[in-house]
This record gives structure tokens, C-alpha cells and sequence, in this order.
């Protein structure tokens, strides 16, 4: 009782301690997240090592590039919760994360070709530039919800939300909210005005994206907004004696601890940083600290920015026999721990689900709606038989800009089960909650 009392005193001074730390306070540089990855999506991190396989939670630093294969999607999310998705055979490059004099964020992406959504919801005057063809669209303090394709004869671009400004060669065009713009390559970028805005089959994928994020972080009051909805998808907090207010994941068995799946991945200039193979694995893990509770498991407990190397912070865990994964030595693109963390994101529609220990790996995000119940379900009976009915099912033909339409898939918010158990099998188990 005296150790974890030490534990919860030690992880509640260095929690307070941190909180006084401004994000990324040994540097100016800035980082985002790769907060979502379906099917073949590869990253170039500007390292001189080429594309190689991407996966959720990995960092995306300035100079990174991006590009989805014919089947590949992705989603990128900033600090404050705005997010740029991007469809099949589509690259983006990360010219600029970096920070103006006042401090405020200044993001600069070129769309080289393929298919994006943007959803930047204009917190805090940071700014936002989208380069694509010779056109340029600038984003400060307002809100925008737009779409833009791209290729070597033709740029389109749609606004969701308020009316926008996109600068090109032939001036400025206004587009306004429900309406769209397309751009001739070949008359230097001519711009020609639709009289309504046409509907593309990846829309319903961005609009339930948009969804899912709205509804799990409606509540939240950090400074920092990425990787807080799926926090509060996969997880809930608990207030513990002695340790205050903790979160953990759904499914967390006895003999789970927070860095048994993940992997190394080096970045120049930053050496390698972790990338949690969990959906959720992105703030606790930057942000706070782990602590290990003796009854109770692991835990995660908000507090200020970490350093982004290593990634590795935790408090009580000798009580746990713990030993953290090794940071690599030498510049190796990527070191897997444990199952790693390029692991699958759809579930089968119909199948038995066992979920114990997992942590939620391997649970396709707003798939199953009510986890905290279906957590109590796997608590009890070991596994559940789901029957999860697809998600998104886009138009078969292909749209323009080369993108192909993707397969039924799991993901979203509007066409979730219940949670409940109506088939069970295992022979129990054991979940902290």
C-alpha cells in the first residue's frame, strides 16, 4: 500500500509538473497525426528511405508526403480537430507544420493528384493553406467544409460550408456553401461555376467521418483536440482512490500493459518515435502519463506534453513487471513490437468478436456504437457473435480523378449494433471495468 501510494504521489507531481509544459517545448516543430488507414496507403517521411507501408497513429512531420494505392484511404487529424481525408490513388505533400511568430499553427498541404476532403473548423487563428493545380485556398479563422479533385486536365473544388475564396491564375472565385467550381488546366485554370454542387460516392465516407469525431468529442475542454473522440470511443474515465481520474481502454485484460503493441518508426532529425498499434493511441501516449494501479491495471492520466521520442512514459510500473520496449539503435525505417501496428481495420460483418485483452486492436472505429456495453458483454462471456452491418457502401462505378470506389466497409457512427450480446461463447474472463 506505501509503494502505490509512492506511485500515485510521484505520477500526480510529474502530471502537474508537465502541465506547465507548452507542446513540443524542445522545438518548433510541429506534428499530426495519421489518425485513420484503410487498405494500401504509404508514407515518405522525408528521410531518404522512400515510400514504405503506412498505419494509423504514425506521425506526420513537415516535408512527410502521403499517397493512397487504388485501394487505400486515410485521414489526417491536426491539434485541434480539423481533418484532411483523402481518397484512393490520391498524394499530399506536407510542405509546411510550422508555427508564425505569435505562435499560432500554419499548415501548408499540395494536393498532387487524387481526391481530398478538408474539415477545418477554425479554432484559434490557426491557418491553413491547400495548394492544388496553380490554385491556392486559405483558410484563418473560419470554419470550412470543402472536397477537391485533381489531375493533369482538370481540378474540381466543392464547398460543404460558408462561402470560400479559391486564388488562381485567373483571379479569385467566390464558392459559395452547396456549390462548386471547376478549373481548366489547359485554359489556364479557367474557372467555370456549376450551377449545383454534384454528389461524389465518397462523400457518405467523409460525412460520417466528420460524424464520428463531432459525437466523441463534443465534450471536450483540452487544449489539444486530436485523438480526444477516440479516447472516448474506445475508453471511459474512472476516478481511482489515491490516483484521481484515469482512463482505460475497453477490453484491457490482466495481462495487457500499454506498449505490448506498437512499433519504432524513425524520423530525421527526431530519431525514432513511437506509434501505438491501438485505434486509440495517440494522446495518452504524447500526453500524460501511464500508471499502473495494483486492482485496477493500467491507466491513462491527462496531464502536459510529453517529448515526442520515445513516447514512453509511465509511473508505477515495477509493480507490474514491466519493461518497456528498447528505442532502437541506427536508422531502420520501422521496428515492430509485439503484433504491431499495421493490424486490420474492418471486422467481419458476421463473426465472433474476441476481444479479451485486446484493447480494442483490431475494432474498426464507430463500428459497433455502444462499446462500454459490449465491454461489459466480453467481461462476462469471454467473446460475443456480432452482426454488424457495413457502414459505407459507395457508388461501384469509378468516380473521376482516377479514384476507384471503395468496398463495403465498417466505420461508422449511423449503422452500429447495439453493443449487446444476443450470441455469446468462451468460458469467461476477466476486463477492469
Amino acid at each position: 500500500m506505501y509503494r502505490t501510494r509512492i506511485y500515485a504521489m510521484v505520477g500526480t507531481a510529474m502530471a502537474c509538473a508537465l502541465f506547465a509544459l507548452p507542446a513540443a517545448a524542445e522545438s518548433q516543430a510541429r506534428i499530426v497525426r495519421l489518425s485513420d488507414v484503410q487498405g494500401s496507403v504509404q508514407i515518405d517521411k522525408n528521410a531518404g528511405l522512400g515510400f514504405e507501408r503506412a498505419f494509423a497513429n504514425l506521425p506526420i512531420t513537415q516535408g512527410t508526403q502521403l499517397r493512397t494505392r487504388e485501394n487505400g484511404r486515410a485521414e489526417i487529424e491536426f491539434e485541434d480537430g480539423s481533418t484532411l481525408r483523402v481518397t484512393p490513388n490520391t498524394t499530399v505533400h506536407f510542405s509546411r507544420l510550422g508555427l508564425s511568430d505569435a505562435g499560432k499553427r500554419i499548415s501548408a498541404v499540395e494536393l498532387a493528384q487524387g481526391k481530398a476532403y478538408v474539415n477545418w473548423l477554425g479554432k484559434s487563428g490557426d491557418e491553413f493553406v491547400l495548394n492544388f493545380s496553380q490554385e491556392k485556398i486559405e483558410l484563418k479563422q473560419q470554419p470550412a467544409h470543402f472536397r477537391v479533385a485533381t489531375s493533369a486536365s482538370t481540378s474540381e473544388f466543392a464547398s460543404f460550408k460558408n462561402e470560400l475564396e479559391v486564388a488562381g491564375p485567373s483571379g479569385t472565385t467566390n464558392v459559395g456553401k452547396k456549390k462548386m467550381v471547376t478549373f481548366d488546366a489547359n485554359d489556364n485554370d479557367h474557372a467555370t461555376l456549376a450551377k449545383k454542387l454534384q454528389e461524389d460516392p465518397y462523400d457518405q465516407w467523409d460525412k460520417e467521418s466528420v460524424e464520428y469525431h463531432d459525437q466523441y468529442s463534443k465534450n471536450n475542454s483540452t487544449p489539444y483536440g486530436y485523438g480526444y473522440s477516440d479516447l472516448s470511443y474506445y475508453g471511459g474515465y474512472r476516478n481511482v482512490s489515491g490516483y484521481g481520474t484515469l482512463w482505460q481502454p475497453f477490453f484491457a485484460g490482466a495481462g495487457w500493459n500499454p506498449f505490448m503493441d506498437g512499433a519504432w518508426s524513425w524520423y530525421p532529425g527526431m530519431g525514432f518515435m513511437w506509434a501505438s498499434a491501438y485505434p486509440w493511441g495517440w494522446m495518452p501516449y504524447h500526453y500524460g502519463n501511464w500508471m499502473f494501479v495494483p486492482g485496477f491495471g493500467w491507466g491513462w492520466q491527462p496531464g502536459g506534453w510529453n517529448t515526442w521520442q520515445g513516447g514512453i512514459h509511465y509511473v508505477g510500473a515495477a509493480a507490474a513487471g514491466f519493461h518497456p520496449p528498447a528505442v532502437p539503435t541506427g536508422t531502420t525505417s520501422t521496428v515492430v513490437i509485439g503484433r504491431g501496428a499495421p493490424v486490420a481495420t474492418r471486422a467481419p460483418a458476421i463473426g465472433t468478436l474476441v476481444t479479451q485483452g485486446s484493447a480494442g486492436l483490431g475494432l474498426a472505429r464507430g463500428s459497433y456504437g455502444n462499446l462500454h456495453q459490449l465491454n461489459t458483454a466480453v467481461a462476462k462471456t469471454g467473446s460475443v457473435q456480432l452482426h454488424a452491418a457495413p457502414a459505407f457502401a459507395a457508388s461501384s462505378h469509378a468516380s473521376a480523378y482516377g479514384n476507384s470506389a471503395p468496398a463495403h466497409t465498417m466505420g461508422s457512427v449511423g449503422h452500429a449494433n447495439t453493443g449487446s450480446a444476443p450470441h455469446s461463447s468462451g468460458t469467461g474472463g476477466h476486463t477492469p471495468h
